[in-house]
């Protein structure tokens, strides 16, 4: 039979020793042999396998499909996970349904898996296994990265470059990951000064402007204030302890504070023209509230309820193309106890028999691991030699300080995710087994987990972790299982599949 080698590393990977390109393409090119193919092809490339744009991967589908019309071919790879790290991949389902059809045979070289026309039900799980576990550590990692986040945010943490008034300083000089803000000594007692005088109403943004830049208030690179600078400062509710991020709102921060929070709202007030406290009713909270949108037209699905009366949900119809209906919430969660019924059927032995059969992956993650730490390092020291390039042409006036405003935070933030991704990964003790063991708890006590949940939020949080693109098309909900659980909830439907 005719083959193709197909080699892949990520970008990001920094072609990690032992899954290089050329240690990929030699174990292919032997397996081949050993198999009597004609190697009529090989395609190796860098391109990430867990991103949607992959160019060079599809011009090397599109090679396959004409190639098929003609005769059947072996494609090989040396793992699954050089095929993809997505199960959700479109990639993988043409490749699949090719195989499927007896177009072509997908060889795995050292994941010792071949995929063609005719396969077991355990075959198929353990190709469908194969690609959850590929894809679960980077999206664990991903997913972990985003929880920092929040817990920084709600441990008070400022994760964005400080405002005028402050100094950021590292708390560990050799590592460079952990930081601190402290008052500046030297332009702290200025800023206060600024709010101070803004708070008595005599003075416009230019004329305190003209005061501040007399009184020798500079930025950090001894330039003196704009009028939107100063605007900005008045308005910035850091210095009153709450942080404002663009992309989460506000929360309040553990920094000194600079000021009062009575001094910043007597200056909005200044500011706007007069202290706007209109409060808004708070609504009332329901199990599907932001998780539906309708099908039909993809507005949100809002809910209601009168005194005495069940809940209901219906289209709000923003699109007016909808007809309202209303769906009462006991018909809606009728197929939601149907799903968490199906995993409480689960039984111990085939939660037994899965967690043995993962130990199998757990080699290739663990090189995963050091390629992604050894990824981390080289961007980290290529973001902060951009930075110092970045100053010196600023200082240069190469740029103007717009553009290095905005390229300097851009690169903050990008080195600020690069730490927390690197604590994440030296926090990883890649104990799967014990992750999917926690996974096949939860799912098979997902009913008592939801109904003991005393908070309508509760409720929904579980809700949201397990359902997938939940949608009301017409007066039904439709909905897919979340991965990893869709795995789990084939096993309750297959309870004997791991054992052929």
């Amino acid at each position: 039979m005719k083959a193709i080698n197909v080699s892949r590393v990520s970008t990001e990977e920094q072609k990690e020793a032992g899954n290089s390109l050329p240690a990929q393409i030699e174990r292919i090119n032997k397996y081949c042999k050993n198999k009597s193919f004609e190697i009529i092809k090989s395609f190796s490339f860098d391109e990430s396998a867990y991103k949607d744009k992959r160019d060079e991967f599809d011009k090397f589908l599109d090679y396959v499909e004409e190639l098929v019309k003609k005769e059947k071919i072996a494609v090989c790879f040396d793992k699954v996970d050089r095929l993809s790290r997505s199960v959700f991949d479109k990639r993988v389902a043409r490749l699949y349904e090719l195989a499927m059809a007896g177009k072509i045979e997908l060889h795995f070289v050292s994941d010792n898996q071949v995929i063609k026309g005719e396969l077991s039900a355990t075959e198929k799980g353990g190709f469908g296994m194969s690609l959850v576990m590929a894809s679960y550590y980077s999206n664990a990692i991903s997913d972990n990265v985003k929880r920092a986040f929040e817990q920084k945010r709600r441990s008070g943490e400022w994760t964005g470059p400080v405002c005028l008034g402050y100094l950021n300083i590292s708390l560990n000089e050799e590592k460079r990951l952990r930081k601190d803000i402290i008052i500046d000594p030297e332009r702290g007692h200025l800023i206060l000064k600024m709010f101070e005088l803004y708070s008595t109403g005599l003075y416009s943004l230019e004329t305190l402007r003209l005061k501040m830049t007399e009184l020798g208030l500079r930025t950090l690179k001894g330039n003196i204030l704009t009028k939107s600078g100063v605007d900005n400062i008045i308005r910035n509710s850091f210095y009153c302890g709450i942080a404002i991020s663009r992309k989460y709102g506000a929360y309040p921060h553990n920094y000194p504070r600079l000021i009062t929070k009575d001094l910043f709202d007597r200056c909005k007030e200044i500011q706007i023209g007069r202290f706007n406290n209109i409060h808004k009713e708070v609504s009332k909270d329901f199990i599907f509230k932001g998780l539906l949108k309708c099908q039909n037209c993809g507005c949100a699905i809002t809910a209601e309820q009168h005194e005495g009366k069940p809940i209901y949900y219906s289209c709000t119809n923003g699109k007016h193309i909808c007809k309202r209906l209303y769906i009462n919430e006991k018909d809606l969660l009728k197929p939601i106890y149907e799903v968490l019924e199906r995993f409480e059927s689960i039984t111990e032995e085939v939660a037994n028999d899965l967690v043995s059969e993962l130990r199998k992956n757990t080699e290739s993650e663990i090189v995963y691991h050091k390629a992604q730490i050894n990824r981390i390092r080289i961007n980290y020291d290529n973001l902060l030699a951009k930075q110092e390039r970045l100053l010196e042409a600023f200082l240069d006036q190469s740029i103007t300080k717009s553009i290095y405003d905005k390229k300097h935070e851009e690169q903050q933030d990008q080195i600020q995710t690069l730490e927390i991704e690197m604590s994440e990964h030296n926090k990883a003790d890649y104990d799967y087994q014990t992750t999917v063991a926690t996974v096949l708890s939860v799912a098979r006590r997902a009913k008592s987990i939801f109904e003991n949940s005393s908070e309508v939020a509760g409720k929904r949080a579980f809700l949201s972790m397990i359902l997938q693109n939940p949608v009301i098309n017409e007066k039904k909900l439709v909905f897919t299982i979340a991965s990893p659980f869709n795995l789990v909830l084939e096993l309750a439907d297959r309870p004997n599949w791991l054992r052929g």
